[in-house]
């Protein structure tokens, strides 16, 4: 019976989701360069997106289909097969922690870290305050009276987290994959350098200066118990380079952040759907990365979107 339930549910978000691709935007590039790995803690599932053209686009963050089915959520680490990466070397306390803004329903945190892999020489810029040295940003809001962090940004390498407002009957969901917005590079890892970040708390957006030249705003367009949809636009298209990709991890279907991918390529009127690592790669208008049944790690984290890929 749960079986079907999960079916069905999986049928309908898949539906919504085809109802609503973007028919009429430009098609991109979309490039697996995802290895297997034994850890759950290490990120080895990236797909970059790659355009001449794109200028904006969407991100979308959504329950996974069998949420309404969890009773039980997931979230702890878990190191088995980590080798050197342990939770003692990896969770830290912060050795600072900031309130860059605040309002009654919207406010601002800024963490720095002793242990952060990469130096953040990065300027945050709120209003006429200006900080240096901030590894993690995040985002809370109150909705329903209650407080919750939506969003999560790490200046030093451009790594962002979102998620949708939990439901009532869990009161709290898991982050799971990330995403890199700007040119990406490889420096030991998948990275944006940034040079500044700025938000805008009435227009929820956040602007980035990159480090190489131009820039780009992320608002946030919707946020629900159902989604978060945030609207990206370059100042210009980003050519030779990654202009997005998702990171995420993959060691076994039950033990995911991600493990499928569906793409709606160019020309097609339906889906071609892959488990996470046999994707190749493709031409398509559409992305869905996500997961079919329950897993044990993060197992509320949501499924991500990309699409309304435009170039203007």
């Amino acid at each position: 019976m749960i079986g079907r339930i999960l079916a069905l549910a999986a049928l309908l978000s898949f539906s919504l989701m085809a109802e609503a691709a973007s028919l009429e935007d430009i098609a991109v590039d979309i490039r697996n360069a995802s290895v297997s790995v034994r850890c759950a803690e290490k990120d080895n599932v990236t797909v970059n997106f790659l355009s001449p053209e794109t200028r904006s686009f969407r991100i979308e963050a959504v329950h996974p289909a069998y949420l309404g089915a969890l009773r039980e959520d997931r979230f702890h680490p878990v190191w088995t097969a980590c080798g050197a990466l342990t939770e003692a070397g990896s969770i830290v306390p912060p050795l600072r922690k900031t309130t860059l803004f605040e309002t009654v329903d919207l406010w601002v945190i800024g963490y720095r870290f002793s242990n952060f892999w990469r130096a953040s020489d990065v300027r945050v810029r709120i209003g006429d305050r200006m900080e240096e040295g901030i590894h993690l940003l995040q985002v809370w809001v109150r909705r329903n009276e209650r407080a919750e962090e939506v969003m999560v940004l790490y200046p030093a390498d451009g790594y962002w987290r979102i998620r949708p407002l939990p439901p009532p009957h869990l009161g709290w969901t898991a982050y799971g994959s990330s995403f890199l917005v700007g040119p990406v590079e490889l420096r030991e890892r998948p990275l944006v350098d940034i040079r500044e970040v700025g938000f805008d708390p009435a227009h929820m957006t956040f602007s980035l200066t990159f480090a190489t030249g131009g820039y780009a705003t992320l608002s946030v367009k919707d946020l629900t118990t159902d989604r978060i949809a945030l609207d990206v636009t370059f100042d210009a298209p980003i050519s030779g380079k990654p202009f997005a990709a998702l990171r995420s991890m993959y060691v076994t279907e039950w033990n995911a952040d991600v493990a499928h991918i569906a793409v709606r390529e160019e020309g097609e009127e339906g889906w071609r759907e892959e488990r996470i690592l046999a994707f190749d790669h493709a031409t398509a208008t559409d992305t869905w990365f996500g997961r079919l049944v329950p897993s044990r790690h993060n197992t509320s984290a949501p499924d991500m979107m990309f699409n309304r890929f435009r170039a203007q």
